[in-house]
């Protein structure tokens, strides 16, 4: 695990500093209240570790010391958790959600199910801006890109709003690739488990940290085989596999498309209160994220659970997201056209 930019400062000062300018009657709001984290896979993967880490540790940095309730809401790609806490949660601030990154993939380019706008969220933070990788097992016959250019490859996927779906679709427009989607898995475990069966060659995309997090055994034998990483830079344990910017590199339309896709891969792991939280509720759970992503204690048992830190504060998160849903149509309709929506 690689934690970047972070400086040890004392708990208490730092929550005391944070909380500088907050009015008194936000902070006493969360005394004796409990707060839901929920997120769109299944047990077992890496949304689940990072989800059920941040229930653990959140808490300490909110005035009043919530408690936290972790719960798991798989289902069509990350759009059942969303829309979930979009419209049905609570929106006092006692509710969050660990978002699918292919949401922000997924509504620029007007694809249907999302029951409100990501720009209405609230952003609170991004844990990891780490790079997806697409994979395959090492049984597969296919060993490179170059592979999956002659031959179909199966590839394993928790549903269509998720980038393992999206991403496989983007490689065979930009690239020439064969991939195949198989959707219907809850979860990146399940996944995993259908790569060890032979049921796929591989899996759409994740990010190498939460590969190491959650087949620790695969990446240490060197059964998992990267293929490609898409991102605004290359994972640092993986240096030669190539970026997909890589592969498009000298096309303008094609390289436009890569990046567009690069800016919504680097916020992997960002966390949204719902859209009517008072601002002064959304400033305490802001302050304490970042609080958290500081602390000696919260980073140690992420580096003990192999989890990546690389954070991004909400107000960073919020303007990523608001650049991502401006993108110019041009862009747009060219990278429709290579998720085969337009």
């Amino acid at each position: 695990m690689r934690v970047r930019a972070v400086r040890h400062v004392g708990g208490l000062a730092l929550l005391a500093c944070c909380l500088a300018g907050v009015p008194a009657q936000a902070e006493d709001f969360y005394a004796g209240k409990s707060i839901t984290l929920s997120t769109h896979t299944g047990p077992g993967g890496g949304y689940d570790t990072l989800l059920r880490l941040v229930a653990r540790h959140l808490g300490r940095f909110i005035p009043g010391s919530p408690g936290f309730i972790a719960t798991n809401m798989p289902g069509a790609g990350g759009l059942t958790a969303f829309n979930h806490a979009a419209r049905l949660a609570p929106q006092d601030g006692t509710f969050l959600t660990l978002v699918g990154q292919g949401l922000l993939v997924h509504e620029p380019t007007g694809q249907p199910g999302l029951q409100a706008s990501l720009g209405v969220m609230n952003w609170i933070g991004n844990a990891s801006q780490s790079p997806n990788v697409t994979v395959v097992w090492h049984t597969s016959p296919v060993k490179s890109i170059d592979d999956a250019r002659h031959r179909e490859t199966l590839v394993g996927s928790t549903g269509a709003g998720s980038p393992d779906a999206q991403m496989p679709r983007v490689y065979n427009a930009l690239l020439g690739t064969r991939f195949k989607v198989i959707t219907g898995y809850t979860g990146g475990a399940q996944i995993n488990l259908a790569m060890e069966r032979g049921e796929v060659d591989g899996r759409g995309t994740n990010t190498w940290p939460s590969y190491k997090a959650t087949f620790p055994d695969a990446v240490r034998e060197n059964k998992l085989l990267p293929l490609v990483q898409i991102g605004l830079k290359r994972d640092p344990d993986l240096p030669s596999v190539p970026l997909l910017t890589d592969l498009v590199a000298g096309d303008a339309q094609r390289e436009a498309v890569a990046r567009f896709l690069s800016l919504t891969t680097a916020i992997s792991r960002p966390f949204a209160a719902p859209p009517l939280v008072p601002a002064e509720r959304v400033a305490l759970l802001r302050r304490g994220f970042d609080a958290m992503m500081r602390d000696e204690a919260f980073l140690a048992e992420a580096d003990r659970v192999k989890i990546d830190i690389d954070p991004m504060t909400g107000e960073e998160t919020q303007a990523a997201i608001v650049q991502i849903l401006a993108t110019p149509p041009d862009v747009i309709a060219r990278t429709q056209a290579a998720l085969g929506t337009n």
